[in-house]
């Protein structure tokens, strides 16, 4: 057994790691979870959203589905998305795993860096334009938007999300580098 001495363990000469305590681990480990829960729930409201506007044969049905794509698809994937990461740095920084310790938090934590990027980036602009193709519709009912270039993200993102909670779950392939 090891003594602290001064900050510095005396048999590795090394700083311990920062740890959450138990309450404050769980509590961030809450929010991870519920962000990650919303970002999927978000990502399917976008989903039923594109479909809905590339199935329906109803003008206003399809002008009011790309209008609420404005209100679905980017502030609120971009902020669940954000809690998710940032829970998820201070999980990886706070708890045994650290953030690249191990295979499968790196390989989450890039998961959710391109998601994050992906949505203000990819996506933005794209839902951008089928709110003002739904705003035309409104007007003068005419269907030229390519409501297909959405389809990509509702089905992507979820199954991206998926992987990284399998990830979770499992803890596949061990340590990155194994200390000596």
């Amino acid at each position: 057994m090891t003594t602290p001495i001064r900050g510095i363990t005396a048999r590795t000469g090394v700083v311990p790691r920062w740890r959450l305590g138990t309450r404050t681990r769980k509590g961030v480990l809450v929010l991870h979870i519920v962000s990650a829960g919303a970002w999927i729930g978000i990502d399917v409201v976008l989903a039923v959203l594109v479909f809905t506007a590339l199935l329906t044969e109803d003008a206003r049905t399809a002008a009011v589905a790309h209008q609420a794509l404005g209100l679905f698809a980017i502030r609120p994937l971009l902020v669940a998305g954000l809690v998710c990461l940032l829970s998820g740095v201070v999980l990886g920084l706070g708890t045994k795993y650290g953030l690249l310790r191990y295979w499968w938090v790196a390989v989450k934590l890039v998961i959710n860096v391109v998601f994050v990027l992906l949505v203000p980036l990819g996506l933005g602009p794209t839902v951008t334009a089928a709110v003002e193709y739904g705003q035309g519709i409104t007007a003068s009912e005419q269907f030229t938007f390519a409501i297909n270039q959405l389809i990509f993200p509702p089905v992507v993102s979820p199954l991206g999300l998926l992987v990284a909670f399998v990830l979770a779950v499992y803890k596949p392939w061990g340590r990155i580098r194994d200390r000596r």
